[in-house]
C-alpha cells in the first residue's frame, strides 16, 4: 500500500543550541530548529537567543534605543561602580599612606609592600592573601585610570551579558589566576600591583561569549574589535618593563574559560555542573601554580619571614 505523502509528519530536527534535543520548531527569523528551552515568544512564531540579542542590539543601535539609554543608564554600571569604589578607595589608603606627594606617582615600594602587593618572596612565606589584596593596590594615578577606563567599558557589558552573579565570579577567578600566573613565572624580586589581571578576565569572557555566537555579524565585530586590542595590549605588554604581561594572560585565559562554562555550555541538564566545574577547575590550577612556585621559592625564603 502507497502510503499517502500528505498525512507524514515531517522529520524531526534537533536543536542547533542543544544537539540532544529533538524538535520541530523554527526560529521564525533565521529557520534554523530550536528547543523548547531556547523559544522565545515573538510576534510570530518563536526566535532562538541570538536572533533575539541581535534584534536588541540593532534597536540600540537605532535612535528609539538611543534616545532610551539616555534616560535609563545601563544595569551594569551599578556593578562596575560598585568593584570602581573599591579600586579608588584603596588608592586614597595609598596616598594616605605614602603622603602628598604620591598622589601622582604612587607610594614608593616599602608602602605598597606594607599595603599588601604581591611579593613572591612574601608569598612563598605563607603570605597567600597578598595575592588577592595586590588586585586592590596601583602604582600612580594613570595606572588606576587606565583600568578604571577598561572596567568602565568592559564591566557593563559582562555584567549585562552574563548578570551580576557571574560577573563577580568571572572577576574574583580572573583576578586570582592574573595574580598566580605572576608568581609562578615572573621575577623573584619584584613587587606587583593593579586590578589588570581581573579586568582583562573580563575582557576574556567577552570574547568567549562572541566566540560562541559568531555566525551572528555583531559578533564577528566584537572579535574584530577584541583582536585588535589584544595586538594593542601584547605590543604595550612586550614594549614596557612595568606591565607584567603574565598576569594578563593568566586572567584572559580564566575569563574566556569560566566565561565559557557559565554561558549555557552543554546539555541543559548539565549545565549547572559544568559551571561549576570549569570555575573550580580554573581555582585548582591557579592553586597547583602557587603551590609549584612555592616550593620553588622555599629555599629562598630568609629565616625573617
Amino acid at each position: 500500500m502507497q502510503e499517502d505523502s500528505s498525512t507524514t509528519a515531517p522529520p524531526a530536527e534537533y536543536c542547533y543550541r542543544h544537539p540532544t534535543e529533538a524538535t520541530r520548531v523554527h526560529c521564525t527569523r533565521c529557520g534554523r530548529p530550536i528547543c523548547t528551552a531556547c523559544m522565545i515568544p515573538a510576534p510570530v512564531g518563536h526566535q532562538c537567543p541570538e536572533c533575539v540579542e541581535e534584534a536588541r542590539r540593532q534597536f540600540q543601535q537605532s535612535p528609539a534605543g538611543r534616545a532610551q539609554r539616555r534616560l535609563r543608564p545601563p544595569s551594569g554600571l551599578s556593578a562596575t561602580r560598585a568593584i570602581l569604589i573599591v579600586l579608588f578607595a584603596a588608592y586614597f589608603v595609598e596616598v594616605y599612606a605614602g603622603g602628598p606627594n604620591s598622589i601622582i606617582t604612587g607610594p614608593d615600594n616599602q608602602v605598597l609592600f606594607n599595603l599588601g602587593a604581591m611579593a613572591p618572596i612574601a608569598v612563598a612565606a605563607g603570605q597567600w592573601w597578598r595575592l588577592f589584596t595586590a588586585t586592590l593596590l596601583h602604582a600612580g594615578i594613570l595606572h588606576i585610570g587606565l583600568n578604571a577606563w577598561a572596567l568602565w567599558i568592559f564591566g557593563a557589558l559582562v555584567v549585562n551579558t552574563f548578570g551580576r552573579r557571574k560577573f563577580l565570579v568571572i572577576y574574583i577567578v580572573s583576578a586570582f589566576l592574573g595574580s598566580a600566573t605572576s608568581y609562578a613565572f615572573g621575577p623573584v624580586l619584584s613587587l606587583g600591583v593593579g586590578a589588570s589581571g581581573a579586568i582583562v578576565g573580563l575582557f576574556g569572557a567577552f570574547i568567549a561569549y562572541n566566540v560562541k555566537r559568531r555566525h551572528l555579524a555583531s559578533a564577528m565585530g566584537n572579535l574584530r574589535w577584541a583582536a585588535t586590542i589584544i595586538v594593542i595590549n601584547a605590543i604595550l605588554g612586550f614594549g614596557f618593563a612595568g606591565v607584567d604581561w603574565r598576569a594578563h594572560v593568566g586572567g584572559l585565559l580564566a575569563g574566556a574559560a569560566v566565561g565559557a562554562g557559565l554561558d549555557e555550555a552543554g546539555p541543559r541538564q548539565y549545565r549547572s555542573a559544568i559551571a561549576i566545574a570549569t570555575t573550580v577547575g580554573v581555582v585548582l590550577v591557579g592553586i597547583v601554580l602557587v603551590m609549584w612556585r612555592t616550593n620553588q621559592l622555599a629555599p629562598l625564603v630568609p629565616a625573617s619571614f
